[in-house]
């Protein structure tokens, strides 16, 4: 098995810097359109089979370093009671509010083997399918992230409900994200006992807070999830989107890699985080329909700046686009390879 994207992750020597794809799995690729074509998305998340098949598919089509669980962040939410919808326009739809101390009572405590079966047998049909190409990455949203779809209903411009829980109900909002954080410390655990070789945590909305909302309402949680998963002896990777105000606080949640979104260079991005931080990142997703040839430019570019840290996985800034063309995405692992070789 190719295992570089691992070495990579632990800031050990590898021979080139590694490549995998945020949304890697997914709606740029005809041949998820040509499975999606008859399967609602939940249900296509959760049917093992078809979640594994589609997984498979940018290991082989782009030759990218790791494979990504194809799943959905909102999944442990379902298994908590909630009601969870997709709609192609306007994404997760959550019709059961959690606003009120009644409403989070009421969620479950799921237990991951009995309540997301279907999570553990796609990662058991991966790994065996993977064993001699690259790893697995499984995932969760962290605590945040959920508690904002939860609160919200939805995405959010303002996440006007979210903050006004915060300021104005703090221990709700507490009692809300010590749920949350149960939740995702046992989902994934036991994505890691199924076989999953490294986990992210996916924090979308962390960059709507401050500095000090976030020091002071998610890192405790989120150190908590890191502190507890360290045990497993997996690569853990946090991803907080638009984070350029927050990485002297996301430095302290404990991570083994940081991924880092688009808006800021890289190179100040690993200046705050300090030279012993291994990084991830940080392409913007739009930068693929440049040419081939400017898209190795930029490549290059963030290569070069990343030598500064302790170690560097290329990646994107955030999810890979659905109108993205197959063949930029594929020369943008080939440069990758090409340049972002140390041997």
């Amino acid at each position: 098995m190719n295992d570089t994207f691992l070495r990579a992750c632990r800031g050990e020597r590898v021979e080139y810097i590694p490549v995998w794809l945020m949304r890697q799995a997914g709606r740029y690729l005809p041949q998820y359109q040509a499975v999606r074509a008859d399967v609602e998305f939940l249900t296509l998340c959760k049917t093992p089979e078809l979640a594994a098949e589609i997984t498979l598919q940018p290991v082989d089509i782009l030759g990218v370093d790791a494979a990504i669980l194809f799943s959905d962040i909102l999944i442990p939410v379902e298994a908590m009671g909630v009601s969870l919808k997709f709609s192609d326009k306007n994404g997760p739809i959550l019709n059961e509010l959690i606003r009120n101390k009644s409403a989070v009572d009421r969620l479950i405590m799921p237990d991951a083997e009995d309540d997301m079966p279907f999570v553990i047998e796609t990662i058991k049909i991966l790994r065996e399918k993977l064993k001699d190409k690259v790893p697995l990455i499984g995932f969760s949203g962290a605590p945040f992230t959920l508690a904002t779809y939860m609160i919200e209903g939805g995405g959010s411009k303002n996440f006007l409900h979210t903050k006004k829980m915060m300021f104005q109900n703090n221990r709700l909002f507490n009692y809300l994200m010590e749920k949350l954080t149960l939740t995702v410390i046992s989902y994934l655990s036991v994505q890691i006992k199924a076989g999953a070789q490294a986990v992210q945590i996916f924090d979308t909305w962390a960059g709507v807070l401050t500095p000090f909302d976030y020091k002071e309402t998610v890192l405790p949680y989120l150190k908590k999830i890191i502190s507890e998963l360290k045990r497993e002896a997996v690569p853990i990777i946090y991803f907080a989107n638009d984070c350029a105000g927050i990485l002297k606080e996301v430095k302290k949640s404990g991570a083994d890699v940081i991924g880092i979104d688009w808006r800021i260079d890289i190179a100040d991005a690993i200046k705050k985080l300090g030279r012993r931080v291994v990084v991830q990142g940080n392409l913007d997703p739009c930068a693929l329909f440049l040419s081939k040839e400017e898209i190795e430019e930029r490549v290059k570019d963030i290569l070069w700046k990343g030598e500064a840290a302790k170690g560097h996985i290329f990646n994107l800034g955030h999810g890979i686009l659905p109108e993205t063309p197959v063949e930029n995405a594929v020369a943008l692992v080939e440069a990758v390879h090409k340049y972002g070789r140390k041997v």
